[in-house]
């Protein structure tokens, strides 16, 4: 009977014995596990600490500022911001103004007028695109009763036209309409573009 309660007291401290390994086993796992995600928290704060110590080192390289402080380089940083956006602003005002001053004082547009047997060709050239002054010739054509039998036109980065035309009503007197006076009135036809394109 001693023998036997002997035994069972010793296979209930075994028992007991396993399941306490297995317990403080299981503490000990998990305090691994805390040290680890402790570990891995104080390396991000650490990365993020960095990360934010070159952000700031950069941002007092890029705008010069002398602070030392987090909160006075990031004023600074605006400042420095405030600073670029009225420098663009003041660049977009030039950039306008020398695109109105390309419209008013660029060179005129080159005219060329050749009488041909029959009529006149036409050359119109400018490095510009010339918006619109295909429209005011074309007017000049019918002032001068001209009819356009043949044209090349480009006008996308730089203007050229080039056009034969003849009197269309062949008995009216064709000596009113020489080289001369065509050439008065596409010159007119393209002052009167310029003056249009400068009140735009």
């Amino acid at each position: 009977m001693k023998f036997k309660f002997l035994i069972l007291f010793i296979s209930i401290a075994l028992v007991f014995s396993f399941f306490g390994f297995l317990w403080s086993k299981k503490i000990e796992k998990e305090a691994q596990r805390q040290k680890e995600r402790e570990r891995e928290r104080m390396v991000s704060r650490v990365h993020k600490k960095t990360a934010l110590y070159r952000g700031i080192l950069q941002l007092r390289s890029i705008t010069n500022s002398h602070a030392r402080r987090k909160t006075s380089v990031i004023l600074d940083a605006s400042e420095y911001i405030r600073g670029l956006k009225q420098k663009l602003q003041e660049l977009n005002r030039l950039a306008v103004a020398a695109a109105q001053n390309v419209i008013d004082y660029g060179p005129m547009p080159t005219l060329k007028v050749e009488p041909q047997e029959e009529g006149f060709m036409i050359k119109v050239l400018s490095q510009r695109s010339c918006q619109g002054l295909l429209a005011f010739i074309l007017e000049a054509f019918e002032r001068l009763g001209l009819e356009v039998l043949q044209a090349r036109a480009s006008c996308v980065d730089t203007f050229f036209l080039e056009a034969f035309g003849i009197k269309e009503n062949i008995n009216q007197d064709t000596r009113l309409v020489d080289a001369q006076v065509v050439e008065q009135v596409v010159s007119q036809a393209i002052q009167n573009w310029r003056e249009v394109t400068k009140k735009c």
